[in-house]
């Protein structure tokens, strides 16, 4: 499974991407916000960074507007993946930008025939929100699951990119199911390594060493 960072925050991406831990990166209109710098300029600095696909968003909402902008992102660099929203429109972005080579990452996912429609338009990604449909009551993995038994079918090349990811369950939970990627917020992903059983553990060591007396060089 491939790890994409869900932020517009360079410093918390240059920590994972030092340990490995980075496959792309993932941005949005309230990421960049958040980070507080133009789009353009922390897009590049993202891009240089990173050797996976980053992908920037269109904020368009007609197909015209979304190609025009999808072209001027693209031009940030070559790893850029072009994110367009899951309506008739961006499908038609979707079309025209991976028609010319462009990576998509079709966004806001919340069933399988969209995901259909999105392969079909030739989505290099297809962004489920796992998060919000829990939110609602409804189950995020499961839709993933539809996902993959749909696309297996049908041998399709877009790959599964497990979004709005809230836990730590979500991850494994989406690699048992066999999602592609998840990108998820750094604080998720750093939350992997923790378990109250192994700082139990730490904490019996250190008192265990303390009444040895002993030191290490």
């Amino acid at each position: 499974m491939k790890f994409f960072v869900d932020t517009a925050d360079v410093a918390a991406i240059r920590e994972l991407n030092d340990l490995g831990m980075v496959d792309g990166v993932t941005t949005n209109p309230s990421l960049i916000l958040k980070s507080g710098r133009d789009i353009i300029e922390v897009t590049k600095e993202i891009c240089d960074l990173v050797e996976g696909p980053v992908s920037a968003e269109v904020v368009a909402k007609d197909a015209a507007d979304m190609i025009r902008e999808g072209k001027l992102l693209a031009a940030i660099a070559p790893n850029i993946a072009v994110k367009v929203p899951l309506t008739w429109d961006g499908l038609k972005a979707c079309k025209a930008l991976s028609s010319e080579g462009h990576m998509v990452n079709v966004t806001l996912c919340f069933s399988a025939a969209q995901a259909i429609l999105a392969a079909k338009a030739g989505a290099t990604f297809i962004s489920p929100f796992i998060g919000r449909l829990d939110d609602i009551n409804l189950d995020g993995i499961e839709l993933i699951a539809q996902i993959r038994e749909i696309y297996d079918n049908y041998d399709w090349s877009t790959e599964i990119l497990a979004a709005s990811i809230r836990s730590v369950n979500h991850i494994t939970d989406a690699a048992r199911i066999g999602a592609d990627v998840i990108t998820a917020p750094p604080a998720v992903i750093k939350a992997m390594a923790q378990h109250v059983l192994t700082d139990k553990g730490l904490q019996q060591f250190d008192a265990d060493w303390a009444k040895t007396g002993q030191k290490i060089g």
